[in-house]
């Protein structure tokens, strides 16, 4: 399998001394172990959006989801997306190439650039979101309305230092960022359930698979970054288990806090820290959170950066991240409000991204991948792969438009009508999308196969 060579390096004290490489064609580290893996996943699984993002699985006001209903959407939802997700780091470890290159044995080198432009515009979206969350919340520890551009600043300074030593900055969250942030989810899960909470839509499951669709939506976000770290993963069965476990620890845990908090606040989406501040001594676990939510906006800012280098390999990494944390945070300083458009930027993610994780999964065990993807700047375009990608995109979008314009959503819904189509409780747009890219990909194929002169490089 052609790819970015692994590093071989049999002195333990310098591989602990390695950084990620500054261009696309230099060796990775081997670095990480499981326990550092899962620190990160279990860290980038614990959020400020995800408490936030409880609304979407709890659903609006007056029409809630029941307590039990919304857990198991949380539980059924973090495991789908987290197993996608553990399966690109897989993929990631094995060839040693970020998640962008990877897909060059997918599509082709040039027509990897399709999804690396659109991984790029989601990566910066998140980075903005986070940066906005961070100062919210660091709004609310301090008690003020005011200061949001100082907020802003100074996580976007961190945020940018971070990304100049990346397995540095995992090393960190390993030794002692996961220790404090897992004393303080549980200092808030015995406080919360000290206070209790009301279940004003007790029963009620309508509605499941949207909330289910919802949180796979936000693991999903994460697989076409997973194979920037896991890289560096000293092994495919690590970087497996070690993404599977931490992540899907966390975001359960983090969902169901969240949706706690935002029952305890009234379903106000917008007091949910309130919950969080108002027990003793919580703002100081909050300050805690909030400064580590700096995790979060390092991942997406080192992600552009490297789905960059599939545009541009031989360009210096910390050039493209100290610009592209100036962009993020200069963005965040000007964009305040969020939330109405943040739902429809989730299911605009999962329509893109759910269903090319199914083609390259398929392809990548199943199809030209077992003779081995060619990873090289010159590898030929694969324009029947785009096939089965489209068919995903636009099933996940009939069956759940994503609300991003009033034109976009009316043009979906329209032909939902013309075919006398009414979405129900059972059609979950991210198990279809799934569904339906990997058959299609399965039939590419199997056409394919007969037509193969030989393997391809390896």
């Amino acid at each position: 399998m052609t790819a970015v060579p692994s590093a071989q390096m049999s002195d333990r004290a310098a591989e602990a001394r390695s950084e990620a490489p500054l261009t696309l064609d230099t060796a990775p580290p081997r670095t990480l172990d499981f326990r550092a893996l899962f620190a990160l996943w279990a860290n980038l699984g614990v959020s400020l959006i995800g408490f936030t993002s409880a609304a979407t699985v709890l659903g609006e006001r007056g029409h809630e989801l029941g307590f039990t209903a919304a857990v198991t959407a949380i539980v059924a939802g973090t495991a789908i997306g987290t197993a996608m997700l553990a399966v690109a780091a897989l993929v990631g470890a094995r060839t040693g190439a970020p998640a962008m290159a990877v897909l060059r044995g997918l599509f082709g080198t040039r027509l990897s650039y399709v999804p690396t432009v659109l991984n790029i515009v989601q990566c910066i979206g998140w980075g903005v979101y986070e940066l906005t969350v961070i100062a919210w919340g660091a709004q609310t520890v301090s008690g003020t309305a005011g200061w949001r551009w100082l907020f802003v600043l100074l996580a976007g300074v961190l945020t940018t230092v971070l990304t100049i030593w990346p397995l540095g900055a995992i090393a960190v969250l390993r030794k002692y960022v996961a220790v404090a942030v897992g004393v303080a989810m549980v200092y808030f899960t015995v406080q919360f359930a000290r206070v209790g909470f009301p279940d004003p839509g007790a029963g009620n499951w309508d509605g499941f698979l949207g909330a289910t669709d919802a949180v796979i939506a936000v693991s999903i976000s994460f697989v076409p970054l997973a194979a920037d770290y896991t890289r560096h993963a000293r092994s495919s069965a690590k970087a497996f288990w070690g993404t599977f476990s931490g992540y899907t620890v966390a975001q359960v845990w983090c969902y169901v806090l969240g949706v706690v908090a935002l029952l305890q606040s009234g379903g106000d989406a917008n007091r949910i820290f309130e919950s969080f501040t108002g027990v003793a001594a919580g703002w100081a676990f909050l300050l805690v959170l909030v400064l580590r939510e700096t995790d979060q906006s390092f991942a997406n800012v080192y992600s552009t950066a490297m789905s960059i280098h599939n545009l541009w390999p031989r360009v210096d990494r910390r050039v493209l991240t100290g610009g592209i944390g100036v962009l993020v945070t200069v963005l965040a300083l000007r964009i305040k409000e969020f939330t109405d458009s943040y739902y429809g930027f989730l299911g605009l993610i999962g329509s893109v991204f759910v269903p090319l994780f199914a083609v390259l999964a398929v392809d990548y065990f199943l199809g030209a991948g077992r003779r081995g993807w060619n990873l090289s700047q010159d590898a030929p375009a694969r324009w029947v792969m785009l096939l089965p990608w489209a068919a995903g995109f636009a099933v996940y979008q009939f069956l759940a438009p994503s609300k991003i314009g009033g034109w976009w959503t009316g043009r979906w819904e329209d032909l939902q009508q013309l075919v006398h189509f009414t979405p129900a409780a059972w059609s979950s747009a991210s198990l279809f999308s799934f569904l339906v890219a990997a058959l299609a990909t399965l039939a590419v194929t199997a056409l394919e196969r007969p037509k193969a002169a030989g393997p391809q490089q390896g």
